[in-house]
């Protein structure tokens, strides 16, 4: 185990290249089991998460190969098991992505609870709704257990526009028998990954990037060699980073039209970039000053589902702000516990009221100054980095397992950029 130590107070200056998509490639790396010829994947991110999904799909029987930095070959011609292993599944929520699949293709998937960031309540009754609208049986005692003699297609409407239960409803309908309508979807950049892989094999999908999805199933799907998209939360962080730390970055490898939704929210704090084909630059000298509603009224930065601002980096703007000139609401809809990290941030010296579980206000600009901090969860525990690259003095970060789930090679991209971070090893 290790911690990082940190010394804030330094600009960062430099230019990084945007990792893959980790909420895209989660799902994609599951659907591989869709189909019985070999698929390629390309631009990977090697973080824990993704490790942790190769390792279910090699416990299920598929062959996995690494055959270059960021690109993996796998091929689930045999599946000796359904059954995935309870020591795999608790590492990692995503593990919920392979019910889909499984029934799909072998009629039964069996699951332990799956574990993941403790943000709050997370329902998987979505997935299960929709997998039984397809004709799955489930039974809940004990692990959770999904059977099905035959998927048949059906008219679903979501009860929530849930990200995994919308790729879980694809991945199952996409070799169900007939038509399937899967109403209330969820249309972020990373399902519209999955749903263009699953094209590319055979599967035949209308209306990707809309919440109405029309999936003809097919009787096979072929493989594939498919490389997934730049992660926009990953480029959020850098961009929240180099404004907070008053330094430059340019990003390459960036999809512009990901980052419409975050343009708005950031551009309320003040805080501007260029766009020139796929890089991204946040020059020097920007404004950090919050641009108040009409009548100067205090603003409000909320998530929604896509094409909204996304959840995941509510955290981010809200240690963000504390470097910014003005008062913002920061308004986290969607998990009632991500919020509570907020108590670290007071203690480094920012002004935050926390209003409820899911509403902050923060007033800066503020100087914070170095702590010791637990890493909660993935999003928050990068907020905490931020934090300490912001605050005058030495940081501690321990706990730092969760930030390096979703973030590629995080101490590396960081001192390229000048950051002062070190790696210091800690007893078991």
């Amino acid at each position: 185990m290790h911690k990082y130590r940190i010394e804030g107070g330094i600009p960062i200056r430099g230019t990084i290249a945007a990792s893959g998509n980790k909420n895209a490639a989660l799902p994609c790396i599951a659907a591989t089991l869709l189909s019985e010829e070999p698929v390629i994947l390309r631009n990977i991110p090697e973080i824990e998460d993704t490790g942790v999904m190769l390792l279910i799909l090699q416990a299920l029987g598929a062959s996995v190969e690494k055959i270059g930095g960021h690109e993996w070959k796998i091929d689930a011609s045999l599946i000796r098991s359904s059954d995935i292993p309870a020591t795999l599944s608790k590492k990692i929520r995503a593990s919920i992505l392979f019910a889909g699949p499984l029934v799909a293709r072998t009629g039964k998937a069996v699951l332990p609870p799956p574990g993941g960031d403790v943000i709050g309540r997370r329902r998987v009754d979505t997935h299960f709704l929709a997998l039984q609208e397809l004709g799955a049986r489930i039974s809940v005692e004990g692990p959770f257990t999904f059977m099905a003699n035959k998927l048949v297609g059906a008219d679903i409407f979501l009860d929530e526009t849930s990200v995994t239960a919308t790729e879980n409803a694809i991945m199952a309908a996409v070799l169900a028998e007939g038509h399937t309508i899967i109403n209330n979807a969820a249309s972020e950049p990373h399902v519209q990954d999955l749903c263009n892989m699953l094209v590319s094999m055979g599967a035949k999908i209308n209306g990707i990037g809309s919440n109405i999805l029309n999936i003809d199933g097919v009787k096979k799907l072929h493989g594939t060699d498919f490389a997934i998209g730049p992660d926009f939360m990953e480029i959020g962080s850098y961009i929240g980073l180099a404004a907070a730390t008053r330094g430059s970055i340019t990003i390459t490898g960036v999809n512009p039209k990901d980052m419409r939704p975050l343009r708005v929210a950031f551009g309320k704090l003040g805080i501007r970039w260029t766009i020139e084909g796929d890089e991204l630059t946040v020059s020097l000298g920007q404004e950090m000053k919050v641009n108040t509603d009409l009548g100067g009224m205090i603003p409000k930065i909320d998530d929604s589902p896509w094409p909204g601002f996304p959840p995941d980096l509510t955290s981010i703007m809200t240690v963000v702000a504390t470097q910014v000139e003005g008062t913002v609401l920061i308004f986290e809809k969607m998990f009632e516990s991500r919020m509570f990290f907020v108590d670290k941030l007071i203690s480094m010296g920012a002004r935050i009221t926390l209003c409820d579980p899911h509403r902050a206000v923060v007033s800066g600009p503020c100087t914070l100054h170095g702590d010791k901090l637990v890493s909660p969860d993935v999003r928050a525990g990068m907020a905490m980095v931020i934090a300490a690259l912001i605050a005058h003095g030495e940081s501690e970060i321990s706990n730092v397992y969760q930030v390096e789930r979703g973030y590629e090679n995080l101490v590396g991209k960081l001192k390229s950029l000048g950051a002062r971070i070190e790696i210091v090893e800690i007893e078991d």
